[in-house]
């Protein structure tokens, strides 16, 4: 017991030494690192799809009124899996397609941006196991134009992956937006 004081003393008299400003002792913990397996998440539907109805509170004034999907992670990769070399996609197309396959109003906008976050961590896990056909994850945009920062490599990976395949990309401030999206968008069907 003496021994790990000492050592700790030892430790957090570094740090005062290192960090001369800093008076107080520090707790150091040791951290677990933990390993999420993304496929495994993209495969557990989790009982979904699921559906409601937005009813009149703050969902329904935010996203719209009637019954809506709440799509399993599956559904939302198939799609992504569905965007040619050249061509690109939003969100919104996304959810478009799964309410029309549901055959609801509209589909959750929360639960599809979040699956496909798990699809674009999913794609790259795979392709560090050495898979050479992925999701294609950099054709999926927010409903803008936007490039998604919080897919892997942050923005400037997902731009050089697209203008790799022809796209310009430009810059808005800290926003990276597709050049004519619009007229390169193309919304995936689900059987």
């Amino acid at each position: 017991m003496a021994k790990n004081r000492l050592l700790a003393r030892v430790f957090l008299g570094s740090l005062n030494c290192f960090f001369g400003f800093f008076r107080h002792d520090f707790a150091v913990m040791p951290v677990k690192k933990v390993s999420v397996k993304w496929t495994a998440k993209l495969r557990d539907s989790k009982d979904l799809p699921k559906y409601g109805d937005s009813g009149d509170g703050k969902f329904s004034k935010k996203f719209g009124g009637g019954r809506f999907v709440i799509p399993a992670p599956i559904e939302v990769d198939a799609l992504m899996k569905k965007v040619p070399r050249g061509r690109l996609t939003t969100i919104n197309d996304l959810r478009a397609a799964l309410s029309k396959k549901h055959k609801t109003d509209f589909a959750c906008p929360i639960t599809t941006g979040i699956f496909s976050w798990i699809a674009a961590h999913a794609a790259d896990e795979m392709a560090r196991q050495g898979r050479k056909r992925i999701t294609p994850y950099w054709r999926t945009l927010k409903s803008d134009g936007q490039i998604n920062p919080k897919y892997l490599g942050g923005a400037e990976a997902i731009r050089e992956k697209l203008e790799a395949e022809g796209h310009s990309v430009i810059q808005k401030g800290k926003r990276f937006l597709v050049k004519d999206f619009e007229k390169k968008t193309v919304g995936p069907k689900l059987k």
